[in-house]
């Protein structure tokens, strides 16, 4: 299996098939940045960006890498029309959706050049999105931190892949090659971290965010939200036992204390009121290392196996 030829590779222009995942706070021009530069697809988190702020970050990566990069767009945003006008003027490579159906801007972007790519969880909207003109999919199993659906990544890709000619990118559960080389098993092309990319030394998110990640066991996690409509997986502190628990008791309060959370826990590292979003990989990564030793050694360890059938 050659892991630097596959349809991710040869639709993104990139050496390594390995996307970060779109993280709003987290996914900063400087990161982005550095994962394309070292091979990948490094991947700007607009999240609730406007329009200036997002073509300041789209500006600023221009000047850290002439490599192709990619823009998160949740349609959820009341600014996606706006932000999506900003990627086409912007001449960004290719855009990446989440959270809606993005069907309505696909042509544009297509005129524009711009590959499109959509998260999805379950295979419903990934066929509408093939019928649309979607360039390729993104299968997010619930291992995945942050917002979640409820199928794992090990039952999606080869249902997505029973479906859809698209390629397609597994995401989920991914911190090393062991992982790539099972999701490349089941079909994928590609693959999508955002976890393992938190825990490397380019990442600007606070050292305390790290930290969590690094001292976490594979049970560290908790699902937030379920009640509320929006589950979102993070790393369990006490907050996040509390939010849990306001869901059941008062969901109204629950929904106040998460406002800011994810941006709290970014920024200022704060374990009494900020959400950790992360996933269950979590349990799987024991250092910080930059970003260009964790995709070679994910690459070197995925070959391995492919050619030896055996664990590295």
């Amino acid at each position: 299996m050659n892991f630097r030829n596959t349809r991710i590779t040869e639709l993104l222009k990139i050496k390594y098939p390995i996307i970060e995942g779109g993280m709003a706070w987290v996914g900063t021009s400087e990161l982005a940045a550095a994962v394309s530069n070292a091979g990948g697809l490094g991947t700007i988190g607009s999240g609730s960006m406007d329009r200036q702020l997002l073509t300041q970050e789209i500006r600023k990566i221009k000047n850290l890498t002439d490599k192709p990069f990619a823009v998160n767009i949740m349609l959820l945003n009341p600014h996606a029309p706006e932000l999506v006008e900003t990627v086409i003027e912007e001449k960004v490579p290719c855009v990446v959706f989440g959270a809606g159906n993005p069907a309505t801007f696909l042509p544009a972007l297509k005129k524009n050049g711009t590959v499109s790519m959509a998260v999805v969880s379950s295979e419903n909207l990934a066929v509408r999105l093939e019928r649309s003109g979607i360039d390729a999919i993104i299968g997010e199993g619930m291992e995945s931190g942050g917002h979640i659906g409820e199928v794992t990544t090990m039952v999606l890709i080869p249902k997505l892949m029973d479906c859809l000619s698209v390629p397609i990118v597994a995401a989920g559960g991914i911190a090393d090659g062991r992982a790539m080389a099972a999701c490349f098993a089941l079909g994928a092309q590609g693959v999508q971290m955002g976890t393992r990319f938190i825990a490397s030394k380019e990442c600007l998110v606070h050292e305390e965010f790290k930290n969590k990640i690094i001292k976490a066991g594979i049970r560290d996690t908790v699902i937030t939200g379920q009640k509320l409509g929006h589950s979102a997986r993070v790393i369990k502190t006490n907050f996040a036992k509390k939010v849990c628990q306001l869901e059941l008791t008062c969901p109204e309060q629950a929904e106040e204390v998460l406002i800011g959370s994810l941006k709290r826990a970014v920024l200022d590292g704060d374990v009494q009121a900020g959400a950790f979003m992360a996933g269950q990989c979590s349990g799987l990564i024991e250092n910080i290392e930059g970003v260009g030793d964790i995709m070679e050694k994910m690459i070197f360890q995925a070959e391995k196996i492919f050619c030896s059938g055996q664990e590295v």
